[in-house]
């Protein structure tokens, strides 16, 4: 009975693939208390969960602030998000208590920019708009321009923010044809040279690009970028993807932009709230296509992130050094 009162409590928001509870689970470390549901964890029980405990391992959806922190006491030593984002979490804070945190880069990059280009292309080449005619009987006779879209053979590509999932968009990108990746962000990056990127101010990304895509990190610089100054600057024939953050984006003047024919079209994988309420304008629009945050939902990419996760809490809980310690 001794050794099981030295496991140190871990509350774990919501059930995480096998892969990551095994490792959690076997680790003779730590006792996990878990919110076993595919909901949404509730505020009250999130306070409740973590009172006493050691470690947290949260989800994006889980606002982490000073009352969880607070609630949590002082045994909360880790923290670790099943995410490569961390604006839901209070860094000045859990700065203050010397807290650890654990998050999850590098390991979604491929499903999120694979994701990415499957948007672009959806949006581009109005696909949901094909499927519906195809279902609802507008397929009837060819017409020289129905159903047309935007290609991206000859193109000029805008990526905003050319981080690690930046790139990997751009390295996708490519082989389609593409003339020009211009990019624009804090500073020049060497490994553009890669894809022949330009580093250009965003004045002229806008100006000058067929697609944009958003693949920035949210700060308080970057948020609402993407409002009726940015919409107006661009090509009419333009089409704006966001798989960033969706408070990047001024929701209502992309409304405006796409129904008054200022853009072309828009895809977004994130929005601003998640969900979006079935009942936003957004969603009345046959050129905005809107996705359910999918970006890293392939089955081995989840079950990769779940593991890291797990081995960032455990590292986190015994002193050592985390797989992927974010640094704040």
């Amino acid at each position: 009975m001794k050794a099981v009162n030295k496991l140190m409590k871990v509350f774990v928001t919501r059930q995480l693939p096998s892969e990551g509870m095994k490792i959690l689970s076997t680790s003779g470390v730590c006792e996990v208390c878990l919110w076993d549901s595919d909901g949404p964890l509730p505020r009250e029980e999130l306070l409740k969960g973590v009172q006493g405990a050691h470690g947290l391992l949260c989800l994006l959806t889980d606002k982490i602030d000073a009352d969880v922190l607070d609630a949590a006491g002082p045994n909360l030593k880790v923290i670790s998000t099943f995410s490569v984002g961390y604006d839901h979490l209070a860094l000045d804070e859990i700065k203050k208590r010397n807290i650890r945190v654990g998050y999850t880069p590098d390991v979604l990059t491929d499903a999120t920019s694979e994701l990415t280009v499957a948007l672009l292309l959806t949006t581009a080449r109005r696909l949901p708009e094909g499927v519906e005619e195809v279902k609802n009987g507008g397929w009837s006779s060819w017409t020289p321009l129905w159903m047309c879209g935007y290609g991206l053979s000859g193109s000029t590509v805008g990526v905003i923010g050319l981080g690690r999932i930046g790139m990997a968009i751009a390295r996708r990108l490519m082989p389609f044809g593409v003339k020009r990746l211009l990019y624009s962000g804090r500073t020049a990056k060497a490994y553009a040279a890669e894809i022949n990127g330009e580093f250009v101010p965003l004045d002229t990304l806008l100006t000058e690009s067929d697609f944009i895509v958003v693949s920035c990190s949210l700060t308080p610089e970057t948020q609402g970028l993407c409002n009726k100054a940015f919409f107006s600057k661009m090509k009419n024939t333009a089409v704006f993807i966001n798989t960033s953050r969706g408070a990047v984006v001024n929701q209502e003047d992309l409304y405006e932009a796409l129904t008054s024919g200022k853009i072309a079209a828009a895809g977004l994988d994130v929005t601003t709230p998640e969900p979006l309420p079935t009942n936003h304008p957004l969603l009345t629009l046959k050129n905005c296509v809107v996705l359910p945050h999918i970006g890293s939902a392939t089955y081995s990419t989840r079950g990769v992130m779940a593991s890291l996760a797990a081995r960032n809490l455990l590292a986190g809980l015994q002193g050592t050094q985390m797989p992927s310690e974010l640094s704040f």
